[in-house]
């Protein structure tokens, strides 16, 4: 082999080497974006299950046990949250999810951070908090996960679902 079939077979290997690279790239950069998906589409599920239990308790503490005849007998907005003797999962009215933090670590994949927020909102206006009593409350769940993206780009799942309260006679 002279030195001109050398050179064609050094250049002929650094072309498979880079190849081979850009390659392999390709492939751990898919591969992230699945997880990042699949994390993704657990976070949503999980935000869901967390409104939908929600959603399946009273409106309001006031009326779990007959109908609420007058705004004013709703939970005032500063004392949404659970009662002083109440623990998650016993909840059993949609405003005691208010301030909820929640760590779930029980799957072996990732780690999952859920924190709810519950408010009175104005049907007119559902993105914004008011600070009084109406009829429609408003729940924001914001599920976030270690596993979720790198440390300056991790995503932030967030949920929300107005409850409205109907009586009819």
């Amino acid at each position: 082999m002279n030195t001109g079939q050398s050179l064609i077979t050094i250049g002929a290997m650094m072309l498979l080497s880079v190849t081979v690279l850009r390659v392999n790239n390709n492939l751990l950069s898919t591969n992230s974006t699945l997880m990042d998906t699949k994390f993704g589409v657990l976070a949503v599920s999980l935000g869901t299950s967390i409104i939908e239990e929600a959603n399946k308790k009273a409106f309001d503490l006031a009326g779990s046990d007959d109908a609420i005849a007058s705004v004013d007998l709703l939970t005032a907005p500063g004392g949404l949250g659970p009662a002083f003797s109440e623990v998650y999962p016993d909840y059993n009215d949609f405003d005691d999810y208010n301030g909820l933090i929640d760590t779930i670590d029980t799957m072996p994949s990732a780690k999952f951070i859920l924190a709810c927020e519950v408010c009175y909102i104005d049907p007119a206006n559902p993105n914004v908090k008011v600070n009084y009593r109406t009829w429609h409350k408003k729940m924001t769940v914001k599920i976030t996960s270690p596993s979720m993206g790198n440390e300056e780009k991790r995503d932030t799942i967030k949920l929300s679902s107005v409850f409205s309260y109907w009586y009819f006679r």
